[in-house]
């Protein structure tokens, strides 16, 4: 098993690799760093750098893992970027529901497609859906994943890059909500935060602070209002 350092999920799976900027949030990209940086280490996975890759044959894993994980699919890339063949999105998902041990979070940026193939998709309860919002200009995402049967929804704002004050948690099971971390990281102010949290707070949605972010994501720590905010879904 591919184990994570993300806070909100316990294992990854990337049957697809690479990916091409497409908002604001992607400015910074870990995984287009992180891609490069295996490349230079000569793993071949990563041969073609951060070129939108299929990798077919890591597409059975999750099911010859037997322990109950929550799992990322995609961490280094976006399952919905238009280079993804639909026959490879709904292997992807057929998978998806026959490991149903597992819990499934795919997340991405491009909910246009994300909302053009979901009725051709094998939905399976054990599937958990996201959308990126990094600030108010990218809420239509939220639209396009309440249009999809998936049985858990959920939002992460993250980077925050500004304020969301037009956000409607009715629909959506989890938020998570995080800072921009690494060399240029930009702010995020504590009222965008507040906003959020409390808009769950008072619809009963999950809520999830991953972290504050800055240069030194460690330093700045997860703590909101001397708390630690890591709700799951039920």
């Amino acid at each position: 098993m591919a184990k994570t350092k993300i806070e909100w999920s316990e294992q990854v799976w990337n049957p697809v690799t690479g990916c091409t900027k497409i908002s604001t949030g992607c400015k910074h990209c870990y995984a287009e760093k992180m891609a490069y940086r295996l490349q230079g280490m000569g793993q071949g996975k990563y041969a073609n750098g951060f070129e939108v890759t299929l990798h077919p044959e890591v597409l059975e894993k999750p099911l010859m893992w037997r322990k109950p994980s929550r799992i990322f699919v995609n961490s280094m890339s976006d399952l919905f970027h238009e280079e993804v063949p639909k026959k490879f999105v709904r292997q992807v998902f057929k998978v998806m529901g026959e490991a149903g041990q597992h819990q499934f979070q795919v997340l991405t940026k491009r909910s246009e497609r994300m909302a053009e193939l979901s009725p051709d998709l094998p939905w399976s309860d054990n599937v958990w859906m996201g959308v990126t919002v990094e600030k108010g200009k990218y809420l239509h995402r939220i639209d396009h994943l309440l249009d999809t049967p998936a049985a858990t929804k959920f939002i992460s704002f993250e980077p925050l890059l500004g304020p969301v004050t037009d956000f409607d948690p009715a629909g959506i099971d989890w938020v998570i909500v995080g800072g921009e971390s690494g060399p240029g990281a930009r702010p995020m102010e504590e009222e965008w935060v507040t906003e959020i949290r409390d808009k769950c707070v008072d619809a009963g949605v999950a809520f999830f602070f991953k972290q504050w972010g800055g240069r030194n994501k460690k330093a700045a720590g997860c703590l909101f209002f001397l708390h630690v905010w890591n709700e799951y879904p039920a």
